[in-house]
């Protein structure tokens, strides 16, 4: 809870107006007690000041913004938190604005992640909702997520080529899902996570039976010393049985056999003609 603020000003209303000035607020976002109600005196002497105390409401953006401005006084750092609350979602997504944003994400958003996990107990610590909390600056998340996307299909291609499970680093839920996503729809490749928080790591295996022995990513050809087949030959279409050199080795033995029957037909004529 935020707390409390003295105001004086010559009525209460006037120093409730002061306390709105003071935290940027309109007045159904703020709560006040009258500490001294003003008093006119006697004729103009003995007048006496309207006197106030005030804060903010509790609000899980108010909360939020809180939280986050104290943490980011801590470390010295020119931050500044705009807090969106979406109440059917329960969601609360902070874009953090400021300068050098790359202290505050940190190697592969390891800081970005611990204080959005921070914030996240803030938040839900006595609340009966859960709400989620998702942390931002510079569209870091975005640009992460391609990246995951491209690693995932890279990761894929690997696996349907060597046939081996391949585990990645430990990445934290949000990250995992995007992995998880990426590949839901590959014909040859699954996924799913190992190990324990915060070390848990997404691992892609080949489906079973989706890859058949010998093979390379499912064609047919090659064999098991990645060269090809005598019988076969490589072209636009995929892998053909040559036809043409079978065809070759027919003609040259036909016209072989024709050969020698020519030389013994004209031996035996010779024969007949000496005798």
């Amino acid at each position: 809870m935020a707390d409390w603020v003295e105001f004086t000003a010559k009525t209460v209303d006037d120093a409730v107006f002061e306390a709105l000035k003071s935290f940027g607020v309109t007045s159904d976002k703020v709560e006040y007690e009258v500490l001294e109600k003003e008093s006119s005196g006697f004729l103009g002497m003995f007048s006496k000041p309207g006197k106030i105390r005030a804060r903010l409401k509790y609000t899980v953006d108010g909360a939020v913004k809180e939280f986050l401005e104290k943490v980011f006084q801590a470390m010295g750092l020119d931050a500044h938190p705009v807090v969106t609350y979406n109440e059917a979602e329960e969601l609360i997504e902070v874009d953090i604005t400021g300068s050098d944003m790359g202290v505050l994400i940190g190697k592969r958003g390891q800081t970005l992640d611990s204080l959005q996990y921070l914030t996240s107990l803030v938040v839900n610590k006595d609340s009966e909702t859960y709400y989620k909390v998702k942390l931002d600056t510079e569209n870091y998340r975005e640009r992460r997520k391609e990246t995951l996307d491209n690693l995932a299909k890279n990761i894929a291609i690997k696996v349907k080529k060597t046939r081996k499970p391949v585990t990645l680093e430990p990445m934290n839920p949000y990250e995992r899902r995007i992995i998880h996503s990426a590949l839901q729809n590959d014909k040859y490749v699954e996924t799913h996570s190992e190990g324990e928080e915060p070390f848990r790591k997404v691992v892609v295996t080949p489906k079973k039976g989706a890859l058949p022995a010998g093979s390379n990513n499912g064609s047919t050809g090659p064999n098991k010393y990645g060269k090809y087949s005598s019988t076969y030959r490589k072209n636009s279409g995929g892998y053909k049985k040559d036809y043409y050199k079978y065809s070759d080795k027919n003609y040259r033995r036909k016209n072989y056999s024709e050969k020698a029957e020519a030389v013994s037909q004209d031996t035996a004529a010779a024969e007949e003609s000496e005798s």
